[in-house]
């Protein structure tokens, strides 16, 4: 697995920010002759990468280090799942489950972190944009388009989770530091679109070929900008009930019919050889062909746009694992090929009761504590008696891996720490959603886009299920497939949301039985919480401090 490695740029990136601190002029104003500043780089493309690579690894750090973040959160507020956590645990992951601070009243500051890590991102994305023209681009084969495609579309992804989690946001297209007032989310579109477009415009269809995805994988390509565009425009049209500035239905449909007819992604031929702990076995450490059994591996023919991790984070301020994994594992229990996290995003009920039969993505995307045999370890009952809000299900596409002997497989040596060391991608955008996209903005194809998707969803081992049944490709069904194909993608909740507020309220609310510390509890979601939040999450009130009066908290925190 080729990962980008990036916690060495991000110290040369700190030295870069550190350069921009001005001093007197005197005899110690030398310059260095081992440290980029702001002074010293940015004069050719070799400099250009380097702060490229600093781009993405601040893209990386708003999943990587220590916080709800983005793709977390919004597992929390969807259907699919409950906060979930440990049963002593502080209840910051209710309040966001539930749109209400009443769960917890001291959590004035649940996404600070998040905040602070976005827009430190985006302002080294807009460090590089500001240089772009005093670079030594190469005359020939110059690779200025394609880093310049890829730094504008990491900024448009940090700006598009901001806007969607907190909706009133301060805009910021340049190096600057200072306080501004929050923008029109419409605005903050703009930039996005702008972004996007000029990604899809000037990247070449053959900079990344996914020909090459052993060395390709983790790069943004023209296409993952593409997929990227049609989201952001069908979630505009939607959750704001108008046509976005920049941005068309028509625009949206020609960039996903583009990547369809680019023939570079095909779904993968089953379900779950999309996902390591749906496909693996029971190993003895080291034993990885084993542990990873049918995986179809990172960068598959599937994958558009992948958030990449290595296994290298510790607890010295290397950033680089995915910190939110571990909180996807079964509280303290190790189930093999399942490793033990800290119990979060628990399954509800409701939702699994949704798949039909011979629907295969059930059994790849949950773990079914009793039909798996889970629930009968020695070990379970301890674990049980410890969690919050246990439904008997948890996530499976994303649950960590761990050797027979319960050893954390993050490393195959078994020197893994289980906390830190987990690794897997977090997969943004798959083909199968360009094609229901596709079929949701009307496409002459969508019906036989719909139905490739579906027929995998039924296929075992090369057959396909009695319990599959044709079905129209009208917008309620996309919906519906949608539901079921993307749940704990991160992708379930922004999708309620795009059909309404009223519709998203409806659908979350509801008094769910679940049991806390071995004990009968309730989950009850109130729909006029998430109607008085409008469906955003609380803006950091220290940011709010900070900011001098110049940032509003959010209607409902």
């Amino acid at each position: 697995m080729n990962k980008i490695k990036t916690n060495l740029v991000a110290v040369a990136l700190f030295s870069l920010m550190m350069g921009m601190i001005s001093c007197s002029e005197s005899f110690l104003d030398v310059e260095s002759k081992t440290e980029s500043t702001t002074g010293t780089s940015y004069k050719n493309e070799k400099d250009v990468w380097r702060a490229l690579i600093g781009c993405y690894d601040g893209w990386r750090q708003t999943s990587s280090a220590m916080q709800i973040g983005f793709y977390q959160g919004a597992e929390i507020m969807s259907y699919e799942c409950f906060g979930g956590t440990g049963n002593a645990d502080g209840r910051g992951f209710q309040a966001i489950d539930r749109f209400d601070i009443s769960q917890s009243p001291a959590d004035l500051n649940m996404y600070e972190n998040d905040w602070r890590n976005y827009y430190a991102a985006v302002y080294r994305c807009n460090e590089l944009i500001s240089r772009e023209e005093q670079i030594s681009w190469n005359e020939t084969n110059s690779m200025r388009d394609t880093y310049m495609g890829e730094c504008r579309t990491i900024r448009a992804l940090l700006y598009f989770d901001m806007v969607r989690l907190w909706g009133n946001i301060p805009l910021f297209d340049a190096p600057v530091n200072e306080n501004r007032p929050q923008a029109d989310p419409a605005d903050v579109f703009a930039l996005i679109f702008a972004d996007l477009k000029y990604a899809m415009q000037h990247i070449p269809a053959d900079a990344y070929p996914k020909a090459d995805a052993p060395a390709n994988d983790g790069h943004i390509t023209r296409y993952a900008a593409a997929a990227l565009f049609a989201r952001a425009y069908l979630f505009y049209t939607g959750y704001y009930g108008t046509e976005p500035a920049g941005a068309t239905k028509a625009e949206a449909l020609a960039a996903l019919e583009e990547i369809i007819s680019s023939n570079e992604y095909s779904l993968v031929s089953e379900f779950k050889n999309l996902w390591p702990a749906s496909s693996a076995g029971v190993a003895e450490i080291g034993d990885m062909e084993t542990l990873l059994g049918t995986y179809a591996g990172d960068g598959n023919s599937e994958t558009i746009l992948a958030m990449k991790f290595t296994s290298s984070q510790d607890y010295n301020g290397n950033n680089d694992g995915n910190r939110w994994q571990v909180m996807v594992g079964m509280r303290n229990l190790n189930a093999p090929p399942y490793g033990k996290g800290w119990g979060a995003l628990t399954v509800n009920p409701a939702f699994v009761s949704e798949f039909k039969t011979g629907d295969a993505r059930r059994s790849a995307s949950i773990i079914d504590m009793t039909g798996e045999g889970v629930s009968g370890l020695d070990d379970f009952e301890a674990s049980y008696k410890d969690q919050r809000e246990y439904t008997g299900y948890a996530v499976k596409k994303y649950a960590p891996l761990c050797f027979s002997d319960g050893t954390s497989a993050a490393k195959a040596d078994g020197s893994g720490d289980f906390q830190t060391s987990n690794h897997q991608d977090y997969v943004i955008i798959r083909y199968a959603d360009v094609l229901l996209m596709a079929a949701e903005l009307g496409s002459s194809g969508a019906q036989g886009y719909f139905d490739a998707v579906r027929k995998r969803a039924y296929t075992s081992n090369g057959v396909l299920s009695s319990g599959y049944a044709a079905l129209p490709a009208t917008k309620e069904l996309i919906m519906q497939e949608r539901r079921l194909e993307f749940a704990f993608e991160s992708i379930n909740y922004w999708d309620l949301l795009r059909q309404g507020i009223d519709h998203a309220a409806n659908k979350l609310a509801g008094d769910f039985s679940v049991f806390s510390g071995g004990s009968p509890d309730m989950v009850s979601i109130r729909g006029d919480r998430l109607r008085a939040t409008k469906g955003l999450c609380q803006i950091p009130y220290n940011q709010i401090t900070l900011a001098n009066g110049t940032l509003v908290q959010n209607p409902g925190w």
